[in-house]
């Protein structure tokens, strides 16, 4: 009730497992009876029975008691109101004190002129509920009145007082505190069987206890949601019983009395991957920066008791209001206050990506929890936890429902959705799940509009209309200061093979991150600017970038993120020959992207692992490993990176004799390579071309092949096309013809530190007759050594065996007989014992090993 009413002498509430509390309450009353009085705070999770004892107090008290509930925080000055009304011995002496509340004298002043008289005066209990609930100047009138009790208070009042046990009492040195916690398993039994109207079934008794784990408010809800017949066994009883609208009734009200900011970040830390369980603090202050809620809102949770932290770990004090923070709120909710909207936002997701529109209007009002707008956000929420670190079929899902739900009342978050759902089909290889999620984001406006559009075409085999709507959005480059729009805007430039636009588009990006300190989109920006670096062969720039993306996203716990950084990482290993760094990283993004259905990322590694294999001279291993990658259907590869793994198959499976198998994948190629979406197509097809032709046809192929890598870039794919030209001259008996194609092979190779192919192009050069000068011979060799390689070269020039390196740079002694290798190919000499002479020619001495 609102107001203060006399509380009826014969209410008496039956409590369970209360007897702690009742003593200290009787305890209060004793004195207040006796003329001394005091404060007592009863605090408690919601439902847990503080209304119910303070009741029961001001029914059990002798004198005048009065039970004063909160009159509602949308209404000024009603606390003030119920508060003096209760306390005025009279209604003249009432309007008296709202005149001096509302007067220069002010609130706390009318309060204690109340409390305070010229005697002693009878014996008062002032029962007052839900604290927390009460407007800032009842609760520093209030907490006035608490302070001068001992000087200017009547000595014959007592006050009982309850608070959420998130809410901050007032500092009374006399005031005593008690909770109220869970009922023991007897005393939930026994508050079961007074709410029940009918004898509760054993096995529904069970149920009902265990999922209410003690807690009476959620025990009271769960009964009254089942009728006579679930209760007594005849029916079954829904599941779980402990729903979405049973946990909104008990903690509703405490959700709605928190700001609009901490109520979004409860609902981001209880859906973050492992929440409701212990997370990660900077996982959580990444997601909010993310969905642009104010980091400081979490110190006032942690702060209310709401969130432990313990460590660098958070975690819910109640797992019930964790539950509750991510349930949708009943259609029949009511709004809780207003407040200032602020849609989630979500990283940019895996190739393409998308970006999420400005926030709505800050003035907007937020909207009601039971709304769709509220249902809505809710799943946004869901979707975008799931996209950065769980099942991406899931985050579809919940995406979609999101836009389903936004579309009238909020369009620009619901287009969002849209986008982010597109970015977890892409990431699952769903190509008609991202046309779907698409199809409602082509109403759009401006980019919005053209990518949307334009990837519908291309994903539909219309690639002249894609190719001018796609040019569109990436040709706002610089012009564009927004993270998310210019990564949109290099998604674009690669579907259309424009590597090193994408690039730039993408460099540009993280730049603009770093400088807004866009944590959470850092990650992102790197793994696609590392994956535009590996499309343009530039391997070393991707590395880099991807080594970085890959700290950040395990650091904001984006494991999705990093499984596609390990991906990249294993792609240039299998470049420069590092098996082991090939098999490592191949091996986590595998871990994650299987069991989260990353296809995009599972190929990439896959693909790795068979280009280390064809380095490695195992043809037929690889193209066994190609060939799920370049099929349709759900076993095949991810449909964007099909036709990107057709060159290298066809490679290897002429190498294999697979001829049928490599003559298809060509044709197939053809067709693509024809819609000309990208650029770097038409010389690996003409390469393609030339591995299956025979005769004359095949060196015409080749040169074609040569020529067309002229116009479009990619250093490497050059490269491995000349050392197939020169490959097939000196098979054909012209080794005068093949040397320069080797040669020029051979440098672009060593540039990129690509140790398997450029020893393969060393063996095929001096197969021709051709000079391979060797690193004797070459003072400046160990230049071409990195600085681990170039320590390891000295120390095993010293004669230090494996083991002796290993123990004095902290490595394994695998990974220095790895070193060796690559060492021996890059130096073109066979073992160690020519080491001396090259560290002899280069003029090193024993001590550099040491620096």
């Amino acid at each position: 009730m609102n107001g203060a009413t006399p509380a009826a002498a014969p209410g008496r509430p039956r409590l369970y497992d209360r007897a702690p509390q009742l003593a200290a309450v009787a305890g209060l009353s004793a004195r207040t009876v006796e003329g001394s009085g005091g404060v007592l705070f009863v605090t408690g999770d919601p439902g847990t029975g503080r209304t119910a004892l303070l009741a029961r107090a001001a029914g059990d008290f002798p004198g005048a008691a009065y039970q004063v509930a909160a009159p509602g925080h949308r209404v000024p000055w009603s606390g003030a109101r119920a508060l003096l009304t209760a306390l005025a011995p009279s209604a003249s002496a009432a309007r008296r004190a709202l005149r001096q509340a509302r007067g220069e004298s002010g609130l706390g002043a009318a309060v204690a002129g109340l409390v305070s008289g010229t005697g002693p005066g009878p014996a008062v209990l002032v029962c007052v509920d839900d604290l927390h609930l009460w407007d800032a100047h009842s609760r520093a009138a209030l907490a006035a009145a608490w302070q001068d009790r001992g000087r200017a208070g009547r000595p014959g009042t007592g006050w009982l007082v309850s608070a959420a046990r998130h809410h901050r009492l007032p500092e009374l040195p006399e005031a005593g505190t008690v909770r109220l916690g869970r009922l023991t398993p007897a005393g939930a039994r026994a508050l079961l069987r007074e709410l029940s109207p009918v004898s509760v079934a054993p096995e529904v008794a069970d149920l009902l206890l265990h999922e209410t784990a003690g807690h009476p408010g959620v025990l009271t809800a769960a009964v009254r949601r089942l009728s006579p017949a679930q209760l007594s066994g005849a029916d079954r009883p829904p599941a779980p019983v402990v729903d979405a609208a049973v946990l909104h009734e008990v903690y509703g009200g405490l959700l709605g009395s928190l700001p609009a900011d901490g109520r979004r970040l409860l609902a981001l830390v209880a859906a973050l991957p492992g929440g409701p369980s212990p997370v990660r603090v900077d996982t959580v202050l990444a997601a909010a920066r993310a969905a642009r809620t104010p980091a400081d809102a979490l110190d006032g949770l942690i702060a209310d008791g709401l969130l432990r932290r313990t460590g660098d770990t958070l975690r819910f004090a109640d797992p019930f209001l964790a539950r509750t923070a991510l349930a949708p709120p009943p259609p029949s909710s009511p709004a809780r206050r207003p407040g200032r909207a602020d849609p989630p936002r979500s990283p940019a997701g895996p190739v393409p990506a998308t970006a999420p529109r400005p926030a709505a209007p800050a003035e907007a009002p937020e909207p009601e929890p039971g709304s769709a707008v509220g249902r809505g956000r809710a799943h946004l929420v869901w979707g975008t936890a799931a996209l950065a670190g769980g099942p991406v079929t899931d985050a579809y899902e919940a995406l979609l429902e999101a836009a389903t739900l936004l579309r009238e009342g909020a369009p620009a978050e619901a287009a969002d959705a849209r986008f982010l759902a597109m970015e977890a089909a892409w990431a699952a290889g769903d190509a008609p799940g991202c046309l779907a999620a698409l199809d409602g984001a082509r109403g759009a406006l401006g980019t919005e509009r053209d990518f949307a559009e334009g990837l519908c075409a291309a994903l539909g085999g219309r690639p002249d209309e894609a190719r001018g709507l796609l040019t569109r959005v990436v040709a706002v480059d610089g012009a564009e200061d927004e993270p998310r729009l210019l990564l949109r805007a290099g998604s674009a430039a690669l579907v259309l093979g424009a590597t090193t636009a994408a690039a730039r588009l993408h460099a540009r990006a993280l730049a603009l991150a770093r400088a807004e300190d866009r944590v959470a989109l850092l990650p992102h920006a790197l793994e696609h600017l590392a994956y535009a670096e590996l499309r343009a062969g530039r391997y070393g720039r991707a590395a880099r970038h991807a080594r970085e993306g890959l700290g950040e996203a395990e650091r904001t716990g984006q494991a999705n993120v990093a499984a596609h950084q390990h991906a990249v990482l294993a792609l240039v290993a299998s470049v420069t020959d590092d098996a082991p760094g090939v098999a490592e990283h191949a091996e986590r993004a595998l871990a994650t992207a299987r069991p989260h259905g990353l296809v995009q990322a599972a190929t990439l590694a896959e693909w790795a692992l068979a280009r280390a294999d064809l380095g490695r001279g195992l043809a037929a291993q690889a193209a066994a490993r190609l060939m799920p990658l370049v099929r349709t259907g759900p076993r095949g590869g991810h449909f964007a990176l099909r036709m990107l793994v057709v060159p290298c198959f066809v490679e290897a499976a002429v190498a294999s004799g697979r001829y049928a198998e490599a003559r298809a994948a060509t044709e197939e190629y053809a067709v693509w390579a024809a819609q000309g979406l990208d650029r770097a197509a038409p010389p690996r097809l003409a390469r393609c071309r030339a591995l299956l032709a025979e005769g004359p046809r095949a060196g015409y192929w080749f040169e074609e092949a040569v020529r067309r890598h002229d116009e479009c870039g990619n250093d490497f794919e050059r490269a491995r096309t000349l050392f197939a030209y020169g490959c097939w001259l000196r098979r054909h008996r012209r080794p005068s013809e093949a040397r320069g194609p080797l040669r020029d092979a051979l440098v672009t190779f060593e540039r990129a530190a690509a140790t398997g192919w450029a020893e393969r192009t060393r063996a095929e050069l001096r197969a021709t007759g051709g000079e391979v000068a060797g690193a004797t011979d070459r003072p400046d060799a160990l230049r071409e050594l990195t600085p681990q390689q170039q320590r390891i070269a000295r120390l095993a020039a010293q004669g230090a065996t494996n083991q002796e390196i290993a123990d004095r740079l902290v490595l394994s002694p695998r990974t220095i007989d790895h070193h060796l290798r690559n060492i021996y190919a890059r130096l073109q000499i066979r073992s160690r014992v020519q080491l001396p002479g090259v560290v002899g020619a280069a003029g090193a001495d024993g001590d550099s090993a040491r620096r």
